[in-house]
């Protein structure tokens, strides 16, 4: 499973509906994510730039992008960004690759 992460910022109508009628939204999270094999690792509200984030672990990118897209449908959001974690342990790996990738790569102008 890979793991992805959803910054996201609420319309102002959305958060007075919320307001107004307080639910379950890790509850809601749960089953968007369930048709796609996915799971709910973290929920959670913040202030800042962002009003929360959402971290969930899905089979593929392509199912992080149908949730993601299914979620920018509704119209509740103002923004939504989604992003793949990468865990600390590939960090090795990854640069390994990066360097092999560098070795034959001309920067513009080089």
């Amino acid at each position: 499973m890979t793991r992805f992460v959803i910054f996201f910022s609420l319309t102002g109508q959305t958060i007075g509906r919320f307001i107004d009628q307080p639910s379950d939204r890790a509850a809601a999270v749960r089953t968007l994510l369930e048709p796609v094999g996915g799971k709910l690792v973290s929920y959670d509200f913040m202030f800042g730039e962002d009003d929360g984030m959402v971290i969930f672990e899905v089979p593929d990118s392509q199912s992080a992008a149908a949730i993601s897209l299914a979620v920018s449908s509704t119209g509740a959001f103002a923004r939504i960004r989604t992003h793949e974690l990468i865990p600390a342990e590939n960090l090795t790996a990854l640069l390994d690759r990066a360097r092999s990738a560098r070795q034959g790569y001309r920067p513009p102008g080089a």
